[in-house]
């Protein structure tokens, strides 16, 4: 059994977010903490709104029965299980075994492939995935430009992939508001669950570094992703990105 990993330390959020190496740390240990309540927390910080976006990505992502598709930072399987109600042959891949333990636990996904692994080198073999999707996971990466290598090497010529994430909003008194609010009532969450501000500040203060939808959107082209959109949602708080492989070598 794999050693759990150790509660994030408490105040050093910053710190850890200053660095690939540190990141990559914090955000292990992080959601191995807040495995068991990431359903909930979802539905409350998107104010119930989570599987409406869930359902959009699934949709956005046409499957067609009996293709292969890959869910990135799966957590518990939410569109994990939505690509398989839609007919693909779903695999979810996440960092953290506590959420893959959790996923495998649902008995509305008994039977589905779960694969513990790293966004930077995916250990799935090269062209095999019609579709790769993300829900909340490009912006958790501490390289996002070679996460989108990895799925674009993954996909077949032509296949989809498409990630859905928080954005920031392009009126700088807006994007300040957001944050704000986001530092607020994660601190206020963080401390009533797990008795630390910081667990849940970790969106915001990963959001303030994330390059946003349309910064997504230009890595993907550059890294040989074609058909290249973003769509907002919730008045341009939140967003999905879309494109595909390109179908022959650049």
């Amino acid at each position: 059994m794999p050693q759990k990993p150790g509660r994030p330390p408490r105040g050093v959020l910053t710190q850890a977010l200053a660095t690939p190496a540190g990141k990559a740390s914090y955000v292990r240990a992080l959601f191995d903490e807040i495995a068991p309540r990431y359903d909930d927390i979802t539905v409350w910080l998107s104010l119930g709104r989570d599987a409406g976006w869930k359902d959009v990505l699934v949709r956005m992502a046409a499957v067609t029965p009996g293709e292969r598709a890959l869910d990135l930072a799966c957590g518990t399987g939410d569109i994990a299980a939505r690509l398989r109600a839609a007919g693909a042959d779903v695999t979810g891949l996440d960092l953290t075994h506590r959420m893959l333990r959790l996923a495998a636990g649902k008995p509305e996904l008994a039977g589905m492939r779960w694969v513990c692994g790293d966004m930077l080198a995916l250990p799935i073999p090269d062209a095999s995935q019609h579709v790769v999707t993300a829900g909340y996971g490009l912006r958790n990466v501490p390289d996002l430009r070679q996460s989108l290598r990895e799925i674009r090497r993954v996909l077949v010529p032509g296949g989809r992939f498409l990630s859905l994430d928080f954005t920031l909003p392009r009126q700088p008194l807006i994007r300040a508001t957001y944050l704000a609010y986001l530092r607020v009532v994660g601190g206020v969450v963080g401390q009533w669950l797990h008795g630390d501000p910081d667990t849940y500040r970790y969106i915001p203060e990963s959001l303030a570094r994330y390059p946003g939808a349309g910064g997504v959107a230009t890595l993907m082209r550059e890294e040989g992703f074609t058909q290249v959109s973003w769509w907002p949602l919730l008045g341009g708080l939140m967003a999905v990105n879309v494109g595909q492989a390109r179908r022959t070598p650049h």
